[in-house]
Formats: C-alpha cells, sequence, structure tokens
C-alpha cells in the first residue's frame, strides 16, 4: 500500500496552489492538505512542507484556466470561503476536473456540487460587501471603512473600490481577519493593522474622524429616516437585504444598532 502524505503549507492560495503542482507532480497520494497554523497531521500519513512557488502556482491557475475561466474562478472563490478541510476538497474537486477533460458540470457529484454551492455563497458577500461599505474620512484625509463579512472577500472587492475611488486614498479593513486592503492613488496593497478601536457607526464619536464626517452622517440620518414611509416597511424584505450583521458599519442605521 502506498504511503499517504499530508501536504503542509503557509495558507495563501499561492501556496495551496503550489500544493496541487507537488501533489501532482511527484504522484503524492495525498490524505490531507493543511495550514501550517493548523498542526492537526494525518495519524498514519507523513508530513510534506510546502514552500510557495509563485511559478508553480501561476502554471495550476494557467492550466485550470485555459480549460475552464469558470472553474478557476470557482475554485478562487470557494478557496476564500475558508472553510474548514476546503483545501483537500478543492484538491478532489481539481482532479475531477482534470479528468473530465475540463468539463465540471456534473452536480450529481456531491464535491463539486458543494464547492459551486460555496463559490455561489462567496459571490453573494462580495457584491453585499461592494454595496454595503461605508467610508468615513479620517483627519490623515484617507477613506477608512470597516466590513466584518462571513468569508475572506477583500481580495475581490479590490479591483471595484479601485475603479471606484480612483482618485481618493482609502482603506477597507476586515475586522474579522485583522488586515486590510489599502489604495495610496497609485495601487492597492495588503497592510496589517493593530487597531486600538474598531470604528462602528455610532453615536460617540471617535478623534480619528474629521467633524465634517459627522456632519454629513447626521445629513444622511436625517434623509434616510425622511424618506421611509412607516406605514409601508416591510421588515422580512428589509433584512433579506441587509442583514443585521452588517447594520453596526451603516451610517444610515446609527440609531438602529
Amino acid at each position: 500500500m502506498k504511503n499517504t502524505t499530508t501536504l503542509i503549507y503557509d495558507g495563501s492560495f499561492n501556496g495551496f496552489l503550489t500544493s496541487v503542482y507537488i501533489a501532482f507532480e511527484e504522484k503524492l497520494n495525498v490524505a490531507d492538505i493543511q495550514k501550517n497554523s493548523q498542526g492537526q497531521n494525518g495519524l498514519f500519513s507523513e508530513t510534506q512542507t510546502i514552500f510557495t512557488n509563485v511559478e508553480k502556482a501561476k502554471r495550476v491557475w494557467n492550466g485550470i484556466r485555459n480549460k475552464s475561466y469558470n472553474t478557476i474562478s470557482t475554485i478562487y472563490f470557494a478557496f476564500l470561503s475558508e472553510t474548514e478541510g476546503i483545501e483537500y476538497m478543492l484538491y478532489t474537486y481539481i482532479k475531477k476536473f482534470m479528468a473530465h477533460k475540463g468539463k465540471q458540470d456534473d452536480f450529481s457529484d456531491d464535491t463539486i456540487l458543494y464547492i459551486a454551492q460555496l463559490a455561489r455563497k462567496v459571490g453573494r458577500e462580495k457584491h453585499r460587501m461592494e454595496g454595503f461599505v461605508r467610508f468615513q474620512l479620517t483627519k490623515d484625509n484617507i477613506y477608512f471603512a470597516n466590513i466584518e463579512p462571513d468569508f475572506n472577500v477583500l481580495p475581490l472587492i479590490s479591483k471595484h473600490f479601485r475603479n471606484r475611488y480612483a482618485d481618493q486614498q482609502w482603506l477597507i479593513y476586515d475586522v474579522k481577519r485583522r488586515y486590510g486592503i489599502y489604495y495610496n492613488l497609485e495601487g492597492v496593497e495588503i497592510v496589517s493593522l493593530n487597531l486600538d478601536e474598531i470604528h462602528f457607526n455610532r453615536t460617540r464619536r471617535s478623534k480619528a474622524f474629521t467633524d465634517g464626517e459627522y456632519d454629513y452622517q447626521t445629513l444622511w440620518n436625517n434623509y434616510f429616516k425622511s424618506t421611509h414611509i412607516k406605514s409601508r416597511i416591510n421588515r422580512k424584505l428589509h433584512t433579506q437585504h441587509i442583514p443585521k450583521r452588517y447594520w453596526k458599519y451603516l451610517g444610515e442605521k446609527k440609531e438602529a444598532v
């Protein structure tokens, strides 16, 4: 019986793709693919540490993309779901994709169906974040926003905000994952922050933001309230479109949180 191997990688998407490349190149019998922070090795499997190699990762990316752009997008979106065990599921998904010569629409297969469902969930979260981000102007003249998405969608929303707000500096910070993306008028970079205070859209003011920012928020709140017709409010539909977990980051919901 061929020994099984657990691949340990750095947690990045390029690291995962490198693991896939190594698994195929060395014809490994893969038991699992784990982040190096997990530390849960298989009882009867060997471990192999994978060092991220961008060129090898690109070969996997391009090999799949050239066969099906939708499939590589599905893989990337599902990876960003951070679902437990997603790496091995995606490895299985890729093996099936390669075995079927680029066809990946057999939703009678549980793995294929599950990965597709995960990718759609991440896609919905991406679109929600693109609509729900609320910037506040800091005294450093940077537009700052907190988000707390269910999935790791910062890499997916970067292009949207870079195109929409190309003439101003902005920073979107993921409270849950403790990192952000910063646009400096030239490009977007990933930043790590240690914030002493998480800025919710509360009535209490923060010294980090300009006075004009709070005057603007007051105007926005007054407008929001004045356009509401209480007799026509459908609260169930409203919370379907704007789930309550996002309210603390929305200026128009200042009095509701």
